[in-house]
Formats: C-alpha cells, sequence, structure tokens
C-alpha cells in the first residue's frame, strides 16, 4: 500500500488535533480529490478506521465517531485504536496485521493536512457600580465609583483542512479521497473538547455513502 504508508509518513508530522477543538466551528466545505474508478471493487462491508492524529485520545474519539456513523448505514466498521493502546507503533505492520485480523476489505484514513490560526485581543467592557449619599450641604451628594475591568481576552480562528481517503484491501490503492475544510473560533481560556468531531465523521460518512462506497 505505496500511497497509505506516504499517508502515515507525512500524518506523524503533524501536532495533534486536541488543543484546536472548542465549541464553535463553522460549517465543513467538502471536495471531491479523487472520484470512484469504475473498476473499483465496491461498496465495502468491512472497513478499518485510522486516524492519524498525535494525541491519542483525540485519534480515538474521531475513529470512533466514524465507525458509529458507519454502522449505523448498515456498513461494519473498526476502529484501529480498539486493537491498540499508547504505547502501540504506529506503523505499516501494525495496521496490516489488523486489515488480515478483522478481514478489512477497505482502510478508511482521516488526517490534517492543513492548519493556519489568527489571532484577536478582544476589549473587555468595563462593569461599574455607583454609590450615591447625601451630605450636610444642599443639593451636595458624595458618589464612590467601583469600576471593575477584565483583563483583554484573546480569540483564536484556527483554518483546518482535514484529508480522507478510502484504499481497496484488494487493490490496494486509494479507490477515493476527499478534503474537508472548516474552521474553528474560541476563547484562549475555552475548555477544550471534541465536539467537532460528530460533525466531521457524519459529513464523511454521508459522502461515502453518496458516492456508492458503503451500503447506502
Amino acid at each position: 500500500m505505496v500511497t497509505l504508508i506516504t499517508c502515515w509518513r507525512k500524518a506523524l508530522l503533524f501536532f495533534g488535533f486536541a488543543a484546536l477543538l472548542s465549541a464553535c466551528a463553522a460549517g465543513t466545505q467538502v471536495t471531491r480529490v479523487q472520484k470512484v474508478s469504475e473498476t473499483a471493487d465496491t461498496p465495502y462491508n468491512e472497513i478499518l478506521v485510522i486516524a492519524l492524529l498525535k494525541s491519542y485520545d483525540a485519534r480515538r474519539y474521531l475513529e470512533k465517531e466514524l465507525v458509529t456513523q458507519l454502522t449505523e448505514r448498515g456498513t461494519s466498521a473498526v476502529a484501529s485504536t480498539t486493537m491498540m493502546d499508547t504505547t502501540t507503533p504506529v506503523t505499516r505492520q501494525t495496521f496490516l496485521a489488523m486489515v488480515e485480523k478483522i478481514g478489512a476489505d477497505a482502510v478508511l484514513v482521516s488526517q490534517l493536512t492543513s492548519f493556519e490560526s489568527d489571532a484577536t485581543v478582544k476589549t473587555v467592557r468595563p462593569e461599574a457600580t455607583h454609590n450615591f449619599r447625601p451630605t450636610y450641604y444642599y443639593n451636595v451628594w458624595s458618589v464612590e465609583l467601583t469600576e471593575y475591568i477584565e483583563p483583554a481576552g484573546v480569540e483564536y480562528a484556527h483554518s483546518l483542512v482535514m484529508a480522507t481517503q478510502l484504499l481497496s484491501v484488494l487493490s490496494q490503492d486509494t479507490v477515493w479521497a476527499i478534503e474537508s475544510k472548516f474552521t474553528i473560533v474560541e476563547e484562549v481560556d475555552d475548555a477544550w473538547s471534541y465536539s467537532v468531531f460528530p460533525k466531521q465523521a457524519k459529513s464523511i460518512t454521508n459522502y461515502l455513502s453518496t458516492d456508492g462506497l458503503i451500503a447506502r
């Protein structure tokens, strides 16, 4: 699987996806990079799902969401992270052994191929309280002003591209590929989450189904 090996090597150079996730993600723009050929041995019934991300937890969560979506459409799928742990080497031999173990007829690989980030300083509006007290003088008041000003916040806009390929075990070649472009907006103090994964998994699976690669 020359194409798959190349993708794995490139993917290992990228940092983890975990630190880039937040609750606010813009719409996804999907482009078909490689359409299904007429000679492809489709549809596929047993798919090994691989997410090539540095963070093991991020890989596990994305694979889980993809398996869920594929299973709901009647296609059997297995996440690679269910057959490995954080110490298992991410190598060609590891994944080929998984293909043989589950009898997969296809391999679905997702990885980050591009990342750009812009930071914007956001000013915070101060809050003030006033205490008015009368004095001994006619129509003269004492005013106490208390102003609370929070530090300026920083907002990040991350533009990402995720590449997804489907490889046939029989032909040992890529039969289909897409690119998913999307933006994530987060505050620097926001709690990180994986909330963007279900949406990306559903989008990928919808295209697989539309193109006749899995059960409709």
